[in-house]
């Protein structure tokens, strides 16, 4: 499963790029696409780096961490969306993407939080 999210976190980010690249040069378009590829490579990142993450409060820190970027990521394909009507249904798809991306990641946050409180409470 890490792997496998790994993966797609991946192909979410080089899917952005893809995109960025078939959008219009311009001032206006390239501070967007800047900003989109950034966080949409910084869920990839972040979350490998959660993964070796040093203890479960490190896991869950570097998880939200994820979270914020796919959030921004959302954030800025929605505004693409309402500027470029042209590739609607491509950014549609990625914003879905990635939408479902933050509801793992969502998961994954309250299930390591619930462990973490179990762990405390044993002691």
């Amino acid at each position: 499963m890490k792997e496998a999210f790994k993966n797609r976190t991946k192909k979410f980010a080089v899917d952005i790029w893809r995109l960025c690249e078939k959008l219009p040069k311009s001032r206006e378009y390239n501070a967007y696409c800047n900003q989109l590829i950034r966080s949409s490579s910084s869920v990839g990142a972040n979350y490998r780096a959660a993964c070796r993450g040093k203890s479960m409060a490190d896991f869950i820190n570097k998880l939200k961490i994820v979270e914020e970027e796919a959030d921004e990521s959302m954030y800025f394909l929605e505004l693409l969306m309402e500027i470029n009507d042209k590739l609607y249904k491509e950014m549609k798809a990625l914003h879905s993407e990635v939408n479902g991306i933050l509801s793992i990641i969502v998961a994954s946050i309250k299930t390591s939080k619930n462990r973490q409180s179990q762990i405390k409470n044993r002691k």
